[in-house]
């Protein structure tokens, strides 16, 4: 076999002939992602011809002539097809029984082994055009990765699929006898129906963020119409142009959550979720294809998330979190979707079934830090209030400085509401914890998956006897900050559970290593099926 040139069961389109098996062959990419990627490189270069080419044409026709002008843009464009088939004759990859092997580079050479162990997902994405082509990208996640691993563009989509399978059956040290009836094992959980992809871009906008621009636009404005002329501008009396502001501002919250709904739901368009005895296998998309495997092994912990509107309606999504640093398509997204929206009810079924946490029965921070969050409102508000009355009296323009001191009455109710929405449950098997009232997250993480847990105290958390509880995991929300944490519980609290979730990340490592040692090893049990035989 020569390295990168067809093989047996290979054909010259670099697409596979019958089922021959993908370890221990170099591949190289599809033929079709040559001209893919002159195209792909070369829209870039266009652009900036486009914008710099007349003058930079011009200054080089002026000082050497127009032929050898025309000369060098030829020398260019040829520059790329000859790196684009360079990249291609040089792009090589083998998957072995232990490991994935990139060899790539046109001037320099690089060799990448990555061991199957540590990936994490295996994603595939098609947009329409390379739909149409019949090609795919495929991207392997690992765990503390900043992006992604390994990055293949393209190959076929057929053999996407089987790299995908393979992959994640040999990360696992499956059996290649057992890989089809593993396949058909894979059974539907979850599948969107039209009226949840509906809500799903309904629900999409981001309440507290819109919140903020309904304030800010309402505010500012009313002035700005009376700076540059509103009355004059709307054919509108001056009476009527303090409403200029409310309701462009809120026309612009529709327009924008609309639009942020729309590509929402073409993101989850036909999403699919089965299950099969060790992962998870999603679809979804609508003009971007995406398809991707969860490693059930690998899971670090659930975020159950839904915002204000979702809650209303009864509705939240479920985020599966594995360790790694760039999570989703792409590196877009820090965990993978396992369910986009669906049934409040629903979420926490299939929630249950991945990690069982039961019943949960939170327990609230004391009273005391509804005082906390009243001072912090409080205190926005003035805040604003002063910085508005600062710029009238800059500016001597005719602000309504005054009108956030309405804002004032809404902060109790406000310190409530965040109040009730945070808390913590320590369970058998599992810790949970719920903050945000905008967008409440109740996450869930395993005893036996929590890398360290740590309490601290803010200089205003002392004054009032508080702390926070934070449990830290592998997940990918851990590497941007957003760790499952007891917010604000009282001093006494934050010492025992922390002590408590520290016992139980032991007791649950000692007891997984007590079942692993008493379950029978393969051959065992092969030894035991043949006598009994």
């Amino acid at each position: 076999m020569t390295d990168g040139e067809p093989t047996d069961g290979e054909t010259t389109d670099g697409e596979t002939t019958g089922e021959a098996p993908l370890t221990g062959r170099v591949f190289r990419l599809h033929p079709l992602s040559i001209p893919y990627r002159i195209v792909e490189n070369g829209l870039g270069l266009a652009i900036a011809v486009l914008f710099i080419g007349p003058p930079a044409f011009g200054a080089v026709a002026g000082t050497l002539g127009v032929a050898l002008a025309f000369a060098l843009a030829a020398v260019l464009a040829v520059g790329v097809v000859v790196y684009g088939i360079a990249y291609y004759r040089r792009f090589e990859y083998e998957l072995t029984a232990d490991t994935f092997d990139i060899r790539s580079g046109v001037f320099a050479r690089r060799e990448r082994e990555i061991p199957l162990g540590r990936i994490q997902n295996v994603d595939i994405s098609q947009n329409v055009i390379q739909r149409v082509l019949g090609i795919a990208e495929l991207r392997l996640e690992t765990a503390g990765a900043s992006g992604s691993e390994a990055h293949l563009q393209f190959v076929g989509e057929e053999r996407a699929g089987r790299l995908q399978t393979e992959i994640s059956r040999l990360s696992r040290g499956g059996d290649a006898d057992a890989a089809d009836e593993e396949i058909d094992r894979f059974e539907t959980v979850f599948e969107i129906a039209d009226r949840e992809l509906g809500v799903l871009a309904l629900v999409s906008a981001d309440a507290q963020l819109l919140s903020i621009l309904f304030v800010v636009g309402s505010v500012f404005m009313p002035a700005i119409g009376s700076i540059v002329g509103a009355e004059w501008f709307f054919g509108i009396e001056s009476g009527l142009s303090g409403l200029i502001g409310p309701l462009a501002t809120l026309a612009g919250i529709l327009a924008l959550g609309l639009v942020y709904g729309v590509i929402n739901a073409t993101l989850y368009y036909g999403f699919t979720l089965r299950r099969g005895d060790e992962e998870l296998r999603y679809e979804r998309g609508l003009l971007q294809r995406y398809s991707g495997t969860i490693p059930l092994d690998k899971v670090q912990s659930l975020t159950i998330e839904e915002n204000v509107l979702a809650r209303a309606l009864g509705y939240a999504s479920l985020e599966i979190e594995t360790a790694g640093g760039s999570g989703g398509e792409g590196g877009q997204d820090t965990s993978q979707s396992a369910v986009p929206i669906a049934r409040r009810s629903r979420v926490f079924e299939l929630a249950n079934s991945i990690e069982p946490a039961g019943e949960l029965s939170f327990e609230r921070p004391p009273k005391r830090a509804r005082e906390r969050y009243a001072a912090r409102y409080a205190g926005v508000v003035l805040l604003l209030t002063g910085l508005l009355y600062l710029i009238e009296s800059v500016l001597a323009a005719s602000f309504f400085w005054w009108a956030p001191l309405g804002l004032l009455l809404l902060v109790p109710v406000a310190a409530h509401l965040k109040w009730r929405s945070r808390g913590y449950y320590a369970g058998e098997n599992h810790v949970v914890t719920r903050n945000g009232f905008w967008v409440r997250r109740l996450k869930v993480v395993p005893y036996y998956r929590v890398q360290t847990v740590l309490s601290s105290e803010t200089v205003f958390q002392r004054r009032r006897r508080l702390g926070t509880v934070t449990i830290d995991t592998a997940g990918t929300r851990s590497l941007v900050g957003d760790d499952a944490a007891a917010v604000d519980v009282s001093s006494e609290t934050t010492e025992r559970l922390r002590e408590h979730v520290a016992d139980a990340l032991y007791e649950s490592l000692r007891r997984r290593r007590r079942e692993a040692s008493e379950q029978p090893t393969a051959t065992e049990s092969s030894v035991s099926s043949n006598d009994s035989g």
